[in-house]
């Protein structure tokens, strides 16, 4: 039963230690995306809309 307590605690002052390494990286800006805001306009975002085949209606002569 000991070593469940044991067990426990590790992994609670391990979890405890990447939450502070995460929390330590979003300050100073490991997360923060400053390359796509430049490129973004590059990027064909626009949709392309197919305009319908038109079907071309011949006119008969008449008689």
């Amino acid at each position: 039963m000991s070593v469940i307590y044991l067990l426990i605690s590790i992994s609670i002052v391990v979890a405890i230690g990447f939450f502070i390494a995460f929390i330590r990286a979003v300050k100073t800006g490991q997360y923060d995306d400053d390359y796509t805001p430049s490129v973004r306009m590059l990027f064909d975002d626009e949709l392309k809309v197919e305009k319908p085949k038109s079907i071309q209606i011949t006119k008969e002569k008449q008689i």
